[in-house]
């Protein structure tokens, strides 16, 4: 039998691995051959980007949402979350303070809801790029129609974020309501993709009912998407949800598949995310030796930071506030790396 050290070897070379090579690495990976596949992992972030971090800024618009994913702490049927909305002008203040502090990618998060309509958004779009020309904006709004992802594009929206959670339908279904499927998050996937958005796809690591061969199945998809940005991070109960006495997911476990995300796309855009910085005060700085590459810092306003909140103890102040960026530069140097707080383009 194939050693796992020359899996991982064969992984780089071939950038994929089939379905059942897929599931012994996961299976059978050991600290020793972790080890050896943060190091490739590390290397390859650095051929592709150097030791450039590229910072978004994140503003997190809504946490009203339609739907009810059993997994979120801002789905509809939580009567305990405390619900906002911003405005354009708040949006805007939040751009006009990071751009100060020197972001050029600004990160508009929220809840499915309806109370931003098309235009609405098509409004701040085009008032962020007139404002800030040089800038790029991401959106991570959820599950809309083409002809609305279309629209947003033209006003200039750069980016799209939709994590498709699993690539299993059998496992979708226990994590979201009926009146949600897989078909339809992978349709949209590919509207956004065709439209020319750089797109973003990922999923939980260690979510509940998940299977060696449902993560098989994501770095499958993965691969044959090929999308130019990649968010995982470990699955983290919510204390107001179906899922709250489920367990969260490793620390370890989510370097694993970041490493393997990395191999299987060398220039991908790869965050080091929130959850992964919540679990352990380190696990961003361990995210990039993992091979990712990028960190979303809060432009939020204060006051609504802790109203969105998808997972108990989500970062809300300290490193996750932007005005601690510099803080931010000094742990990244440490590490040998530089914030880059431009634009951060995906490299072709």
């Amino acid at each position: 039998m194939e050693d796992l050290t020359r899996l991982i070897d064969r992984l780089e070379t071939d950038q994929v691995l089939n379905r059942e090579d897929f599931i012994r690495l996961i299976r059978e990976h050991t600290p020793d051959t972790d080890e050896y596949l943060f190091q490739k992992a590390d290397r390859l972030r650095q051929q592709s980007y150097g030791n450039e971090i590229y910072i978004r800024g994140l503003i997190e618009l809504t946490n009203y949402c339609k739907n009810d994913c059993l997994y979120c702490g801002i789905r509809r049927s939580n009567r305990s979350a405390q619900r906002y909305r911003l405005d354009q002008e708040d949006i805007m203040e939040c751009c006009r303070t990071g751009y100060e502090l020197g972001f050029r990618t600004f990160v508009l998060q929220g809840g499915e809801d309806g109370w931003y309509t098309d235009e609405k958004v098509c409004r701040i779009l085009t008032s962020i790029k007139h404002d800030y020309p040089d800038c790029a904006v991401t959106l991570s709004l959820g599950e809309r129609s083409r002809k609305t992802y279309q629209a947003w594009f033209d006003a200039g929206a750069d980016r799209y974020l939709l994590r498709h959670e699993t690539a299993t339908p059998e496992h979708y279904a226990k994590l979201h309501p009926p009146e949600l499927s897989l078909a339809h998050r992978m349709e949209c996937l590919r509207d956004l993709k065709e439209i020319g958005y750089q797109t973003g796809c990922g999923f939980m690591v260690g979510s509940p009912f998940q299977t060696t061969e449902h993560l098989a199945e994501d770095l499958l998809y993965i691969h044959k998407l090929r999308p130019q940005m990649v968010g995982i991070g470990p699955f983290i109960p919510h204390h107001d949800t179906p899922f709250a006495k489920e367990p969260a997911g490793t620390v370890n476990d989510t370097l694993f598949f970041l490493a393997i995300i990395r191999l299987m796309l060398p220039k991908v855009l790869l965050p080091a995310t929130t959850a992964l910085g919540t679990i352990d005060p380190n696990g961003r700085e361990k995210g990039v030796h993992a091979g990712a590459n990028v960190i979303m810092p809060n432009l939020s306003p204060l006051s609504v930071r802790k109203k969105y909140m998808l997972y108990d103890n989500k970062i809300s102040t300290g490193e996750e506030a932007a005005e601690s960026i510099d803080s931010l530069r000094k742990r990244m140097a440490a590490i040998g790396c530089q914030v880059i707080v431009g634009r951060g383009d995906y490299k072709k």
